[in-house]
């Protein structure tokens, strides 16, 4: 599990929250690190500050994963100068919380399009690459919201539906050519996507968790590795819950 030298991976919302917490993981165990993030700067530089250390194998890429186009433009070009990818963890998620009958086309479309087919679009252009060289793992990050249906998540719990069928219909695709394709679902996890939450609320949630506590973006970063490592290869199209017993 702790030797990833040798290894391509590429993950999505990689400067921010869980997606950092893989990043940094993925580079202390030797792996190259294609990090793809959507819009915050800011943080990006942060990362390849705290990476400068594993500077060669860190290779940072501003994209929007909901956009089609642009993720099939960005996969030419890995392919073309890296032929195969190993790992692929689709972290990259947005919340637009809003009562169902509140909620505008907007909302409910972005969300779907950032977590779902983003999830989709990384995953259909990493499988060829992953083909090629008969290995691959295939991690997405989904939310108990999918089954749970909290308040004024209609459109999050729908696109985390949809990534665990997805899931489970990939795993069977490609599980004949050794690539394994498996869910997480953290729980309440104490990042910046939680931000928003107030302390009432955040003490509400806090009360449904039997463990009394959130979780810890690196708690979760250690149950995807272990399911991108060599370890894992006869689990897949499952998901895996980080909850604390939610």
């Amino acid at each position: 599990m702790n030797d990833f030298h040798g290894r391509k991976a590429i993950v999505t919302g990689a400067t921010r929250g869980i997606g950092r917490a893989v990043s940094l993981g993925l580079l202390e165990r030797g792996a190259a690190v294609f990090g793809l993030y959507g819009s915050d700067e800011q943080a990006a530089q942060r990362l390849a500050e705290e990476c400068r250390e594993h500077a060669p194998r860190l290779t940072l890429v501003r994209c929007d994963v909901a956009d089609y186009q642009a993720v099939q433009n960005w996969y030419e070009g890995f392919e073309a100068e890296y032929d195969t990818v190993d790992i692929l963890v689709n972290n990259a998620g947005i919340r637009r919380d809003q009562l169902t009958a509140l909620m505008d086309r907007e909302s409910w479309q972005r969300v779907l399009d950032v977590n779902l087919t983003g999830t989709f679009t990384m995953s259909k252009f990493a499988v060829p690459l992953m083909l090629k060289q008969k290995y691959g793992r295939i991690i997405s990050v989904t939310s108990p919201a999918s089954y749970l249906g909290f308040l004024g998540q209609g459109n999050y719990a729908a696109a985390k539906a949809g990534q665990i069928g997805l899931t489970r219909t990939l795993a069977k695709e490609v599980a004949r050519k050794k690539i394994t394709v498996n869910c997480v679902s953290p729980g309440f996890i104490d990042t910046d996507f939680i931000g928003d939450l107030t302390e009432e609320q955040r003490t509400t949630y806090r009360k449904l968790v039997p463990m009394k506590r959130f979780g810890t973006a690196a708690e979760v970063a250690d149950a995807i590795l272990f399911l991108a490592s060599e370890k894992a290869s006869y689990i897949t199209g499952t998901v895996l819950e980080i909850t604390g017993g939610l």
